[in-house]
């Protein structure tokens, strides 16, 4: 029997569009129009008009960056970073700072009408930090290539692997902004350190830390040459056999409770926005001493401590062992007796937890980006009074307020926190009160 075979149509990759951006969407990306499908345009305002080229196609839409702004935007600015167009850590610094959290505002409350259907939300003051010099914490990726027999060290290139060998990062605190060229120019003067595969850096209250992490062992002779070349930084090693020896943990503060850290474990990397979140979430949840709170991805108890300062108890519940270990430590450390932490895999079924007790009228939940749908499908919703939602995804947020609403409760409050300040991460708190 003959055989047919429809021909594959040809790739429009790297295809060239002339486009009308009407908006921005949750990632900070330009949303067009063409021939039917929907296009999203890196590095694209709304109102603009743009030459975009195709990176990827598919049914029903187009995926593309702009190569020219026919028309700029009012808004539109120079991006502060001579490496903004390569690098992967911003998506938004051609949009003026004012601007971005409004554009923000706008694409959440899409978000909601989509997966709620609620409008009209009622939006509280944002929390903000200064929009350079922020970040505290990062990780600069490291490879030794072998044409040129130098280690190359930076950041990930935008939606690729490759390292972008930048000078400096106005978004890093000030100890970390210049460290780029300084550890290019060291490394690279002894092959010994060819194995280093990621630096982090981490500002703590008290002091700023330098952990390399490294494929094969390193002597003690270069390690000490590196800490008399890179004074003023604690240096720290890691090469996956033994845990890293620290001379003292990572900490910082809040409301006079001491938080400490080891750099495998989540923190968040906006100080300024991280107090101001703890402290809103306080002033939101008014807790009494009849208050018992359920704190779901509790880490290392950063909510959980402020918490339990107020309520009567506190449970803290998270997957990861080294966090619940932090977390109890900083319980003990801060003299707070009345808080609990668990360790538990929260997308597992809720009868193999003995931590869950029906006296709990607080939930408090700071999920990864995945959102937090599966626990919440199984919690009994009804015995809590008020649930206290702080988000890193807008999209888990508003698909999860959806089955919040269903189940009785109604958005009191809601408001942006810009933990990352010209990216297109949305961080958001949402307090829902039962009706």
């Amino acid at each position: 029997m003959a055989q047919f075979f429809k021909a594959k149509a040809p790739s429009s990759k790297g295809k060239n569009l002339e486009l009308t951006i009407e908006s921005i969407d949750h990632q900070g990306r330009g949303v067009a129009k063409y021939q039917g499908k929907v296009c999203f345009v890196d590095g694209a305002l709304a109102n603009e008009h743009v030459k975009a080229q195709i990176q990827q196609e598919k049914a029903k839409l187009i995926i593309a960056k702009t190569v020219k702004v026919i028309t700029p935007s009012e808004q539109r600015t120079t991006a502060f970073c001579q490496d903004y167009a390569r690098c992967g850590g911003c998506q938004l610094q051609h949009l003026e700072h004012q601007h971005q959290l409004s554009h923000k505002h706008k694409a959440l409350d899409a978000l909601f009408n989509k997966f709620c259907k609620v409008t009209d939300l009622p939006w509280q003051l944002p929390i903000e930090s200064e929009p350079t010099h922020y970040r505290r914490a990062a990780r600069i990726a490291c490879i030794f290539d072998t044409a040129s027999q130098q280690l190359k060290l930076g950041f990930r290139g935008a939606k690729s692997k490759q390292i972008i060998e930048i000078k400096r990062c106005d978004v890093l605190t000030s100890p970390f902004a210049n460290i780029f060229t300084h550890l290019r120019d060291i490394l690279n003067r002894h092959k010994a350190y060819s194995c280093i595969s990621h630096i982090q850096l981490c500002d703590a209250d008290n002091g700023q830390y330098v952990l390399f992490r490294h494929t094969k062992k390193i002597t003690q002779s270069f390690k000490e040459e590196l800490a008399e070349t890179l004074l003023g930084y604690q240096l720290l090693w890691d090469d996956g056999s033994d845990k890293v020896a620290y001379p003292q943990l990572p900490s910082y503060q809040v409301a006079k409770l001491n938080f400490e850290f080891k750099l495998d474990n989540f923190v968040q990397v906006n100080r300024a926005v991280n107090e101001g979140m703890l402290l809103q979430a306080l002033n939101w949840l008014e807790l009494s001493t009849k208050d018992k709170v359920l704190d779901l991805f509790c880490g290392i108890g950063n909510f959980s401590l402020l918490m339990a300062k107020q309520a009567n108890e506190v449970i803290g519940v998270e997957g990861s062992q080294s966090s619940v270990a932090m977390a109890k430590q900083n319980a003990h450390t801060n003299q707070l007796n009345n808080a609990r932490f668990y360790c538990f895999d929260l997308t597992q079924p809720l009868a193999k937890a003995n931590w869950f007790e029906t006296s709990l009228n607080v939930l408090l939940l700071d999920p990864s980006r995945t959102g937090a749908y599966e626990i919440l499908k199984q919690l009994p919703l009804t015995q809590f009074k008020k649930v206290l939602y702080v988000s890193c995804d807008p999209v888990t947020l508003a698909r999860d307020s959806a089955l919040l609403i269903e189940a009785g409760f109604e958005l009191d409050k809601i408001g942006l926190m810009n933990m990352f300040p010209h990216t297109g991460h949305i961080e958001t708190m949402a307090l829902f009160q039962r009706r």
